[in-house]
This record gives structure tokens, sequence and C-alpha cells, in this order.
């Protein structure tokens, strides 16, 4: 399951649970809506209480991935895994985004909102 939030050219999303391709698919709509009327967007991603994903998802977020690669300024993900995040750093060759991942709101918040903080 997920939730989505969204104003101006932001995007948060939080996945609790297993990620689903229909949890994508409706992530994918809220993105498409807002680069169509808005242009690249800042994404907030927290992954931190997500348990697993689907194959099927996983290969529709590389190909959504590709497709969109101009369309996000600053990706930032918040994860205590170090998988997660090992998979958020190989996901930078599918976008032209700034892509950091954080173990913490506050930081990431900061980030997004264009104050400096520490590469995680």
């Amino acid at each position: 399951m997920i939730t989505t939030d969204h104003k101006e050219n932001r995007v948060n999303v939080t996945v609790l649970g297993e990620f689903t391709l229909a949890d994508y698919k409706e992530f994918e709509e809220v993105i498409n809506f807002k680069v169509k009327f808005e242009g690249p967007v800042d994404l907030l991603f927290d992954l931190r209480e997500m348990s697993g994903f689907t194959v099927d998802m996983a290969l529709e977020e590389i190909r959504f991935a590709r497709a969109h690669a101009h369309d996000f300024a600053r990706i930032a993900i918040l994860t205590r895994d170090q998988w997660i995040a090992w998979s958020a750093w190989l996901s930078q060759m599918f976008v032209d985004a700034d892509v950091r991942v954080f173990d913490d709101t506050e930081d990431a918040e900061a980030w997004l909102g264009g104050i400096e903080t520490p590469v995680s």
C-alpha cells in the first residue's frame, strides 16, 4: 500500500508493507499528471515501512524511470536498509536527477528545500 501527497513541484510517497505493481501504477498516475502540468518534480520516497516488493513492480520501476529520465529534479529516499540504499544508487543510471538516501525525514525535507545536508 502507498500513500501520496503532492503540492507544487513535489510528490511525497510512503510505502507501507509490500510495494506492488498496482501501487506503482498509482504513483505513476500522480507523476504523469504533475509532470504534464508542472514540469519536473522533486520526490520524497519513504521506504522505511516497506516490507518488500514484487518483481513486476521492480521491472515497471526500471521501465518508468527510463521513460521519465528527465522528469525528476531531486529524489530523496528515506530508508534504513542498505540494500535499498544500494539500489537507489543504482537507479541513478536511469534518471537525470540528484538522488540521495536519508534515514532522517528532517534531513531529507531540508535537502529537498534547497538546504545542503551531508551525503549519506
